[in-house]
Parts: C-alpha cells; structure tokens; sequence
C-alpha cells in the first residue's frame, strides 16, 4: 500500500499555492514595486550619509537602545587623540557606505520610527582623504553630547598603532620622543671623537646638538606636509 502513494514534491505544492494566489505577471508586478520602493528607501539613506546636517539630536526609542553602543562625546574624544583618528562628518567620507551600513540603519529607522540624520564617522585620517577603509565606524547622534554606534566595518588597525602615533599625542610627548630619540644617538657615538676623548660635557653638547636637529626635522616635516597634534585634529577637517 505504502509503495503506491506518490512522494509529496514541495516544489510543485509551491507552485500549486503560488497559482491559486493569482496571475504571475500579477506577483511579479507586486515584487518590482515592493523592491522599488526599498531601493528608494535605500537611495534616501545615501544621499542623507553624504550630506551635510547640523543635526546633532535623533528621537531614539530610549528602550530599544543597546547600551554597549552608546558613547559620550569624552569618550570618542579620547580614543580619537590615543589612536589618531578623525570624528568628522559622514559627508567627508570618500568611499562608497557598504550595503550592510545602509542595511544597519534601514533597520534602525524602522525600529525607532524615525528618520537618521547627523551622521558621524570615527576613521583614520587617510579614510577621509583616500579611497580607505581602515576600521570606519558611524555613529548617529543622540543628544546632550551622546553617539550611537550604528556599524563598524573595514580592517582592524594595526595592534601597535596607539604606540606608533604616542609621540603624536600633543607636544611634550614629541619632545620627549626626541629627547629619547638624541639620548640613543649620542650614547652610540664613539668614546673617541675627531680624535678627542669625548668627556661628559661634550658628550652633552653633543646631545643637544642632535636633538635640536631632531627638532628642526620634525618641524620642517610637519609644516610641509601639513601636520598637526592629535588633540588639535581628532575633530578637525583641516591638518594631516
């Protein structure tokens, strides 16, 4: 008996179902529009992340927030100075927003029932100036100074970053960088110099000779090619 009842073949119930439902040409028209208006939706999004907006308040549903992405300016500040980073505006940014980022907040706007604008990124310097994606991530403001995250993407940076950008953190830390920088070069110069025994006192000339050349290349490079501090250019559009 068991061997005369034919296997259910789901396809065909689907298509079944599908038929009882109405035309094709009918279900299709149905999807174009519905895929329209989501990629509306979806073009809106963009041209909002690449606009500029002075907006610095979204009406959240204050319950439906995870608090692990919530940020107050101090904080962004901080991380931005110990890492080098820009917290700049999401119109500077000079690469195409990955589909999951418009996806992200899409969803976010139909959860909150709400419309995004003041769109920051916290990025590295060179994400705003080339076609980058070192570890971008959005924030979308809240109020009284306090950012959601709404998405990170892109690479991780380097693991030694906050070390290689230290002596960039403001001017004692450069300063200092170059006092150690002339220490190291003046303890391997020879004990005999020109010919001369090299005492305590030349030996201290000698390290303010290096580190006054430490510090007319550091200052040479950094007016040419337009630097600046850490904590001068972590909000900055100017300076690199």
């Amino acid at each position: 008996m068991m061997m005369l009842l034919k296997k259910t073949n789901i396809h065909e119930k689907l298509i079944t179902k599908r038929s009882n439902s109405g035309t094709i040409s009918d279900q299709l028209e149905t999807v174009r529009l519905l895929l329209a208006k989501e990629e509306d939706k979806r073009i809106v999004i963009r041209k909002k992340l690449y606009s500029k907006s002075e907006k610095n308040f979204n009406a959240f549903e204050f319950d439906l927030l995870k608090t692990e992405r919530i940020f107050h300016i101090k904080q962004i500040k901080e991380t931005c100075i110990e890492y080098r980073l820009r917290f700049l505006d999401s119109h500077l940014y000079k690469v195409p927003f990955p589909e999951e980022v418009i996806t992200q907040i899409k969803y976010l706007e139909k959860q909150h029932q709400i419309q995004l604008e003041g769109f920051k990124l916290m990025a590295p310097s060179k994400v705003f100036q080339l076609k980058r994606y070192d570890d971008p991530i959005l924030f979308a403001p809240i109020g009284n100074d306090y950012y959601y995250l709404i998405h990170k993407w892109g690479n991780d940076l380097h693991p030694l970053r906050k070390w290689l950008v230290l002596p960039f953190r403001n001017l004692p830390n450069l300063l200092l960088f170059f006092m150690v920088v002339s220490f190291i070069c003046s303890a391997l110069l020879p004990d005999k110099f020109y010919g001369i025994e090299m005492n305590g006192t030349m030996k201290f000339v000698s390290f303010l000779f290096i580190f006054k050349y430490w510090c007319a290349v550091g200052l040479y490079y950094g007016v040419s090619h337009g630097k600046n501090f850490n904590i001068n250019i972590w909000n900055s559009n100017f300076g690199g």
